[in-house]
């Protein structure tokens, strides 16, 4: 049956409609999320060769929508669905994003037509939007008629597939690797909602940084399969750290299964990592709900530990080859200093700085290099405050380290009386100077004298 249809418009809609994506991937991530909200349990997002003329497709498996719910809800634009339904989903109580109204215009910003074929109880719906139409009448959308077919199809599954075809070419085409990496951080690790980009799931490997990927078959545990990413740190991550799944099911939160009290690795560093280890015959140790697993089971702790240092030795080579490679960019500057210091004092002063580029590798150069600026400046005034720096470090070590750092003090103390007494000679010498000078007055010798009663001596 070809029938029409009608936008109804939202007074909220001259605001709107101003609002815009950021790229065209952005645009068909806002056609997932409606999959999401439609309880979708898989999206498939097809995207076809630039130099062709077919159309970029985007099916999911949710509800899909009936002739009277494509009226009065798809097509009302600007209505809050969550006035309507509420802020969850019905069937997988999950956060709904649609909040504008507005994602049906989404794959419009890249195509001229969108298709939209949904199916729910056994009806399906198609309607066709053609975007100079809308441009021609934006000041009065109610007035477009949008093509409208309804067909039976009982025992067809139920979804919804929009087709963009007419591409924008002004845009630069929607490409799998980057759309996948915006994707990655919302759908990532969802156990009920797989996204497949031109038919590959999206995964950990999605993540823009450096993935490790580890198998083994642990005494208690079983095979064993972890697989994390430490991200570039372009753009934080929202749920950093490593998902448990058991047989294949994520359990409760992601973790870092004691990392995070390990003192050793930079807090920031561990919000860098993205991943799951995934593990078999261990159901028994996971709570009736599958929201947690119990934390004192052996197999629990067994885990703990193989991710513990799977991960630990990871982030420790990946961190010193961002240390080193910051140090190499302040190289010039750290040796220019370091050799204005007595040579007693150089190899303290680069162990503090080396301490320093650890704490603040992921800092900007700028602020590192000031950080380090500064520094230089306090151990170039400050005979001891490289040595003390050091016999603080050593005072968590053990008493052998702790005891050699403070015979460390002594020798500077030596070597600073030295460099003092060489000082003060060299001021005698000034001050004979000053008092043989026959325009010397008694009042200018007094002067020279009052910081510097060490002359009298004791």
């Amino acid at each position: 049956m070809n029938l029409s249809a009608h936008f109804a418009v939202n007074t909220r809609l001259t605001r709107i409609l101003g609002e815009t994506y950021r790229s065209s991937e952005a645009a068909l991530k806002e056609l997932i999320d409606n999959a999401w909200d439609a309880d979708a349990t898989n999206v498939w997002v097809t995207l076809p060769d630039p130099v062709t003329n077919d159309p970029v497709i985007v099916k999911d498996d949710g509800t899909g929508m009936t002739k009277s719910e494509i009226r009065s809800e798809y097509l009302n634009i600007a209505s809050d669905k969550r006035t309507r339904r509420g802020d969850l989903t019905s069937q997988y109580k999950r956060k709904i994003k649609g909040r504008k109204g507005i994602g049906k215009f989404a794959g419009l910003m890249i195509a001229s037509h969108m298709k939209v074929v949904t199916v729910a109880r056994d009806n399906q719906c198609t309607v066709i939007i053609d975007k100079k139409d809308l441009i021609e009448n934006q000041n009065d959308l109610e007035s477009v008629p949008l093509p409208f077919i309804e067909n039976a199809a009982a025992g067809s599954p139920t979804g919804t597939t929009v087709l963009l075809s007419d591409l924008d070419n002004r845009l630069n085409f929607p490409t799998p690797d980057r759309l996948r990496e915006i994707l990655i951080y919302d759908y990532g690790r969802e156990d009920t909602f797989k996204v497949f980009v031109n038919e590959i799931c999206l995964s950990v490997q999605d993540v823009p940084g450096t993935t490790i990927q580890t198998t083994v078959k642990l005494p208690l545990t079983g095979d064993t399969d972890l697989h994390f990413t430490i991200a570039d740190g372009k753009r934080p991550l929202r749920s950093p750290g490593i998902i448990l799944k058991v047989n294949g099911k994520a359990i409760g939160r992601p973790m870092l299964f004691g990392l995070e009290d390990d003192e050793e690795i930079p807090k920031k560093l561990l919000r860098r990592v993205y991943g799951e280890i995934e593990v078999t015959g261990v159901e028994d140790f996971v709570t009736a709900d599958w929201s947690n697993i119990l934390e004192n089971s052996k197999s629990f702790q067994e885990i703990k530990l193989y991710v513990n240092e799977e991960i630990k030795a990871a982030l420790k080579e990946f961190h010193s080859k961002e240390v080193n490679l910051q140090k190499a960019r302040l190289q010039k500057q750290i040796h220019q200093r370091l050799q204005r210091l007595p040579q007693y004092r150089r190899q303290y002063a680069e162990e503090a700085l080396n301490r320093i580029l650890k704490r603040f590798y992921d800092e900007s150069h700028d602020r590192v290099a000031t950080i380090v600026d500064v520094t230089l400046d306090a151990m170039e005034c400050d005979p001891y405050w490289v040595v003390l720096d050091h016999i603080k470090a050593s005072s968590k070590s053990d008493v052998g380290s702790f005891a050699t750092s403070l015979e460390e003090f002594g020798l500077v103390e030596l070597a600073t009386i030295g460099h003092q007494a060489s000082q003060r000679r060299q001021f005698l010498d000034f001050f004979d100077q000053l008092i043989q000078n026959p325009d010397t007055l008694e009042k200018d010798a007094h002067k020279a004298l009052e910081t510097n009663l060490w002359i009298l001596g004791r």
